[in-house]
């Protein structure tokens, strides 16, 4: 799991690698190219211009680059604000990190954790890693270390208050399962930085102790998180929606215990990846809320343990 700070800030001191946290650069202002000659332009400058303007119309609209917005941070953690693909801007916000990061300590195996009182805070972060503000949990809306590893609280600001007081939106869940290939960023708010790799593939169980979860995404090994990074979104590069939440990694090489996750296949063949890291999905994750972002483990196509 890629919670225990003290162990990764004692690592970064003994090793002498990855001391300070990496920030990835602000958005870049326009700034258009200035002539010899003020108030002049070239022909073939005009031709350009109307050649891009034209071939922006037929390509549509582009994606931002992944960046820091709605990330937040965590007092050991990182997350991110998300919302459904149905949210409504004046439902209360929801934030996304790790069941292990919960502040009632790690669940244990079959604990679902439902509708808790909590008043937690969580820094949030603009597009280039700055902090902003600050947000405060009304409750664990849900968290869990069975089959997944994930929380969701339910903020005391709502989708529309966020942007209002911040101008920044939510980052939003895909619906549909992450192929493998997938060029993916996992954006930490802890450290403030942006690993970014592809979907190697998924591990059919991934085993950790005492939890196992089910079909978890394998980066490849681009994607070097560290303890701090444990609830980062990833995020799909190409449409900047969320596709799982980053959990863990075999830090030793060892088998299956703590800090070293082992795959299991479906015939119980057992691989380490050392040096590997791992998520958990999320696109079922919108199956389970209704209206006014409310959980309801009951309806149709929700797949999230239940208590």
């Amino acid at each position: 799991m890629r919670k225990p700070l003290v162990a990764a800030l004692s690592a970064l001191v003994i090793t002498g690698t990855g001391a300070a946290p990496a920030f990835a650069a602000p958005d870049a202002a326009f700034a258009p190219g200035k002539s010899a000659e003020a108030g002049s332009m070239a022909a073939g400058s005009v031709v350009e211009t109307a050649t891009s303007l034209v071939n922006g119309v037929l390509a549509g609209p582009s994606v931002q680059a992944v960046n820091f917005a709605g990330t937040v941070s965590l007092s050991n953690c990182s997350g991110s604000v998300v919302r459904m693909p149905a949210s409504e801007d004046n439902d209360p916000a929801l934030v996304m990190t790790n069941g292990h990061c919960l502040e009632t300590g790690f669940p244990t195996p079959g604990q679902v954790i439902v509708d808790r009182a909590s008043t937690r805070t969580f820094g949030l972060l603009n597009s280039a890693g700055t902090r902003v503000g600050t947000l405060r949990a009304s409750k664990i809306a849900y968290g869990t270390m069975t089959d997944t590893d994930m929380a969701l609280y339910q903020l005391t600001t709502t989708y529309a208050q966020i942007k209002s007081s911040y101008g920044i939106d939510a980052l939003m869940y895909d619906t549909t399962r992450p192929a493998a290939g997938t060029d993916i960023s996992v954006v930490s708010g802890y450290w403030k930085r942006i690993y970014s790799c592809d979907v190697d593939g998924f591990a059919y169980r991934l085993k950790e102790g005492d939890w196992t979860w089910k079909d978890s995404i394998r980066y490849t090994s681009a994607c070097n998180t560290i303890g701090g990074t444990s609830g980062s979104p990833v995020v799909d590069a190409a449409t900047n929606k969320v596709v799982g939440v980053n959990n863990t990694g075999n830090e030793d090489g060892a088998r299956c215990t703590v800090n070293n996750p082992c795959e299991v296949d479906a015939n119980g063949t057992v691989t380490v990846r050392r040096g590997i890291n791992y998520a958990q999905q999320t696109w079922h994750v919108p199956a389970c809320f209704g209206v006014d972002n409310k959980l309801d483990l009951t309806r149709s196509g929700c797949i999230l343990p239940k208590p």
